[in-house]
C-alpha cells in the first residue's frame, strides 16, 4: 500500500460521529467488523507477499510447469487470508486471459483422517473417473501417473493448497517429503502451495528436499508491526459511519500485541474484549454523555491484561495503598504525553489524588522512599540528582499492566478515567 493510500485510510476516521454502544445494531456491526471470520474489504500490509505468490502461480500456469511454494509465518500473520485473496486474483486473471478455469484443491491437513489421505484427495481430483487400484497406494499411483506421458495432449494444471502443513511433519515427515516430491516428476500436473505456522519448519524439512533436487520457493510472513496492526484495525473500522475507539486505545492494543506476538487475530479479539469492558461499565452507570461512549485506554488496558496476564499485575495489586496512589499518579501524568517526570512533579499529582479521595497525603521524603521501593521492584526507574525532588522518574513496566492492576481495585476506578 502506498503511503498516500495509508494516509487516506487513517484520515477517513475524521469527521465521524461517536458511536452509541447502547444501540444493538451499532454494537453488532462493530463486533462483526472485528471478528476474525469477517473477511476485510481489502487486505493491507501483505501486498508484497501476495505479489510473489501470484507471480509464482501465473508463471507455473502459463508454462504448464509443476512447482512448489512454501508459506511460513506465526499464527495470525495473514497467511490463509492472503491465500484466499490470491486465489481470487488468479480466477480473475484466468478469465481475463481466456484460459481454462482454475482447478484448485484446498486441503486442511488437520482434518485428514490419516496423513496419507492427502494423496487420495489429489488422485481423486486429478483423475475423478479413474478406478482406484486396490493393489497400489494412492501415492504410488500418482508417482506412476506423473512419471509417464499422458494420452491427452492438453495438460491441465492443478493448484493444491495444503494448509496447516505443520500437522504432516509432526505426524509423518515422509508424507511431507513425498508430497513435495510429486512436483519434481517429469509429467507432474501439480502446483503445490504449503502453508505452515511453524517458522522453523523450513529449516527442519527443506534440507532433505533440496538434496533430492526439490527446491520450493519460500515466502515468509513476518509478525505484524505496531504500525501495521493500527492500519489493519482502522481499515476494518473504516466502513462504519461512526468512531468507536479512542486513537490512543488502538495504539495501546497495537503496541502490546506487536511486542508480544504480532498476531492480528489476537488484536481483533482484544478489541472486542475492550468493547465488552465499555458495555459492562455502561450497564453499571447511568449513560449520560457521548464523551464516555468511546472505547478508552483503560478499557483496552483491561482487555489486554486479561489476554496477557502477567505476574506484575499481582505485584501491583498487593502493594500498600500509598505506593499504588504513586503509580496511579504516574499513569495520569504520563498520559499527558510525558516520557518521564521528576519526583517533585509526581508528588503534585499524588497530592491531588489524595485530596480528591480525602486521604491524608504523605510528605515528600516518604514519596521519595516509595519511589526507591518501586524502583527496587523494577516498576519505576530513578535517575540521579543531589536533590531528591529533581530525580527523574520513568515507568519500567507497561502502562496497560498498571491500569489493569489498579482497575481491579474499586478505589482507583474513578482516578484512572
Amino acid at each position: 500500500m502506498k503511503i498516500s493510500a495509508k494516509k487516506k485510510l487513517l484520515d477517513s476516521f475524521l469527521d465521524k460521529p461517536i458511536w452509541n454502544p447502547t444501540d444493538s445494531d451499532q454494537s453488532s456491526a462493530v463486533k462483526e467488523a472485528l471478528h476474525v471470520s469477517t473477511a476485510p474489504s481489502m487486505i493491507v500490509c501483505r501486498e508484497d507477499e501476495q505479489k510473489r505468490i501470484v507471480e509464482f502461480c501465473k508463471q507455473s500456469l502459463e508454462q504448464k510447469k509443476s512447482g512448489s511454494l512454501y508459506i511460513c509465518g506465526c499464527p495470525g500473520t495473514g497467511k490463509s487470508l492472503s491465500m484466499e485473496n490470491v486465489k481470487g486474483c488468479l480466477a480473475v486473471w484466468a478469465k481475463e486471459t481466456g484460459g481454462q478455469p482454475l482447478d484448485i484443491l484446498d486441503i486442511l491437513c488437520t482434518s485428514l483422517s490419516s496423513t496419507s489421505e492427502i494423496f487420495n484427495k489429489i488422485l481423486k481430483r486429478s483423475k475423478p473417473n479413474k478406478k482406484v487400484n486396490g493393489r497400489s497406494t494412492p501415492l504410488r499411483q500418482l508417482q506412476q501417473m506423473y512419471s509417464q506421458q499422458q494420452q491427452s495432449s492438453d495438460k491441465k494444471m492443478m493448484l493444491v493448497v495444503a494448509d496447516e502443513l505443520d500437522y504432516l511433519i509432526t505426524k509423518d515427515r515422509e508424507v511431507l517429503h513425498d508430497l513435495f516430491m510429486l512436483t519434481t516428476l517429469p509429467f507432474s500436473e501439480v502446483i503445490l502451495i504449503g502453508i505452515a505456522n511453524a517458522i522453523d519448519l523450513a529449516d527442519r524439512f527443506l534440507p532433505k528436499l533440496q538434496s533430492l533436487n526439490c527446491k520450493p520457493l519460500v515466502v515468509s510472513f513476518r509478525a505484524y508491526s505496531m504500525e501495521q496492526i493500527i492500519i489493519i484495525l482502522k481499515q476494518r473500522l473504516m466502513a462504519l459511519p461512526y468512531i468507536v475507539f479512542q486513537p490512543q486505545a488502538l495504539e495501546l492494543c497495537a503496541r502490546k500485541v506487536a511486542a508480544a506476538s504480532g498476531d492480528m487475530r489476537k488484536a481483533l479479539g482484544i478489541c472486542r474484549g475492550a468493547i465488552e469492558m465499555l458495555e459492562t461499565e455502561l450497564k453499571e452507570t447511568i449513560y449520560t454523555s457521548t464523551l464516555t461512549s468511546m472505547v478508552r485506554v483503560d478499557h483496552m488496558a483491561i482487555a489486554l491484561s486479561r489476554a496477557y496476564k502477567l505476574p506484575i499485575v499481582d505485584t501491583i495489586q498487593n502493594l500498600p495503598q500509598h505506593q499504588q496512589i504513586v503509580l496511579c499518579s504516574a499513569v495520569r501524568l504520563f498520559r499527558k504525553g510525558k516520557k518521564d517526570t521528576t519526583i517533585g512533579e509526581l508528588n503534585k499529582f499524588y497530592i491531588d489524588i489524595c485530596k480528591s479521595t480525602l486521604i491524608p497525603p504523605l510528605g515528600i521524603i516518604d514519596i521519595s522512599c516509595i519511589c526507591r521501593v518501586l524502583s527496587d521492584q523494577g516498576i519505576l526507574k530513578l535517575g540521579q540528582s543531589r536533590d531528591d525532588k529533581l530525580r527523574r522518574v520513568t515507568l519500567q513496566v507497561d502502562e496497560a499492566d498498571i491500569i489493569f492492576a489498579l482497575q481491579g481495585i474499586r478505589f482507583f476506578k474513578n482516578c484512572l478515567q
